[in-house]
């Protein structure tokens, strides 16, 4: 067997420095995934007037076009040489034209027809998707290259989802609570429905998604010497790749993460797209209750960055992210399930929104924890692959991640424009005017569908079989495997 060459020294304990840089790169991950889930929808449905139907194909198909090139674009990242490492110099390119992007996709031309507003909206996204794989995939196939400890990993997968969900929730927090009231005019009661109110986030988005990557790259610049390095240089050719691609990727444990992603993406497309929708309509909260509802994430991802650590250390991550999982996926749609049952008061009333609130925080809370176990979980395949193929590929893993989740994620969004079709929700309609019938309907047929989807991908998560043993034994066998290369055996 022949390993790459090997770095020059990661810490088994990184610096808190570093972990904050790398933790810092997923706020553009954040305010782009929080955009394109929970206010895309809503604004081209319901403000630009869009058929929802339309809107979900949009992002299915440019989901579809980007997961397609999301296995070369890991592949090249793995094999890239430059001064700057193999990661480096995709992330600097990817800061500007994915800025400049997500600042066109709030802000179509006025007076298109439905097809030519649904040919913008697919363009702006195809490009949106392109541009930020390039920067996603290599920043994320920094983890398993800054350590190889089992539970650092997951110490460091909680930077990366606290500044994630913390970027992406204060975007939320902006729109309900401020720019959705700023922008309350006479022609717009409700500020969730005037689109200059997403012409301002959209200017306020791409900034952020700009300064954070660039404050992560050059944060993690300093790492580059002690990342691995890539392979020799050898003759390539198509056959030679997708024949590594599929010898890196064929093992019992990638497949289990690979098809339980397919079913917790769906079902996370569906949450997220349907959130702000039953927060105005099943629920009638006010744009600042949503913003209340919104702002307990910041104390959520608290909750999921501590927790996950120390869950990796007591029960290790797969046996911990299943726990965890089990509590938040049946907890999620409760106060929906209580509504439903004639439990709780009709909409509108103070102590839904209270429940709705704790629920929310306590809950994704525990989600997040649930990601990063689960995040940690896919670079422990790293080394295993290692230890069978002689290569390092953490861009493979993390770039076929990304394509389950893009593939399917699209999915959800289509499921749940299906819900609002079936329910008889009108574009643009009134959250006062719409029927109780309406919006029980909503919750009748998002509920039992978002837990059916997370209990299967649980069910198919269970096969996963690397443990800190197991872990731990691969990492003594690629040693032994370069101490004999190193004396020349």
């Amino acid at each position: 067997m022949t390993t790459t060459e090997a770095p020059t020294g990661p810490a088994d304990k990184p610096a808190f420095g570093t972990k904050l840089a790398f933790g810092i790169g997923a706020i553009a991950n954040g305010v782009k995934d929080n955009g394109l889930a929970y206010f895309l929808l809503l604004f081209y449905s319901q403000v630009a007037g869009l058929d929802s139907r339309l809107v979900g194909l949009a992002l299915t198909l440019a989901l579809v076009i980007d997961a397609l090139i999301d296995p070369v674009i890991g592949y090249w990242s793995d094999n890239f040489r430059s001064r700057w490492g193999r990661r480096h110099p995709f992330m600097y390119a990817a800061a500007v034209p994915v800025a400049l992007a997500y600042f066109l996709l709030w802000s179509p031309p006025k007076g298109l027809e439905q097809q030519a507003l649904f040919v913008y909206l697919l363009g702006v996204l195809v490009t949106i998707r392109i541009l930020f794989s390039l920067y996603e995939i290599p920043s994320n196939s920094l983890a398993p290259e800054i350590t190889r400890d089992y539970d650092q990993r997951s110490s460091l997968q909680a930077f990366r989802y606290y500044f994630a969900w913390t970027g992406g929730n204060a975007a939320s927090v902006l729109m309900f609570g401020l720019l959705f009231p700023l922008f309350v005019t006479p022609s717009f009661h409700n500020g969730q429905f005037n689109p200059a109110a997403y012409r301002v986030y959209g200017i306020i988005s791409a900034t952020l998604i700009f300064l954070a990557i660039m404050a992560s790259s050059l944060g993690t610049h300093s790492q580059i010497k002690h990342l691995q390095a890539p392979p020799p240089k050898r003759d390539m050719s198509v056959r030679l790749i997708f024949r590594e691609i599929l010898e890196t990727l064929w093992n019992k444990s990638f497949a289990a993460l690979f098809l339980s992603s397919i079913f917790g993406s769906i079902a996370s497309g569906l949450s997220a797209s349907m959130a702000f929708l039953l927060y105005a309509y099943f629920w009638k909260f006010t744009s600042a209750q949503a913003s209340m509802v919104t702002s307990g994430v910041f104390i959520s991802a608290i909750i999921g960055a501590t927790l996950a650590p120390w869950i990796s250390k007591t029960l290790g991550k797969k046996k911990g992210a299943i726990i965890v999982g089990l509590i938040a996926f049946l907890g999620s749609p409760l106060p929906i399930t209580l509504r439903l049952l004639g439990v709780l008061p009709p909409a509108g009333a103070a102590v839904n929104f209270w429940l709705v609130f704790f629920n929310t925080v306590f809950d994704v809370g525990l989600i997040i924890c649930f990601q990063i176990l689960s995040t940690a979980m896919m670079a422990d395949l790293v080394e295993q692959a290692e230890v069978r193929t002689g290569r390092r590929s953490e861009g493979m893993f993390f770039a076929a991640s990304a394509f389950i989740n893009k593939i399917v994620s699209g999915a959800g969004i289509i499921i749940a424009s299906f819900i609002l079709a079936a329910a008889g929700l009108a574009r643009g309609a009134d959250p006062s005017t719409v029927s109780t019938a309406t919006v029980l309907k909503m919750g009748l047929l998002y509920a039992p569908t978002i837990v059916s989807l997370w209990m299967i991908m649980l069910a198919i998560m269970s096969t996963y079989s690397i443990n800190r043993e197991d872990h731990e034994a691969n990492l003594r066998t690629l040693a032994e495997v370069r101490a004999k290369e190193g004396d020349g055996v």
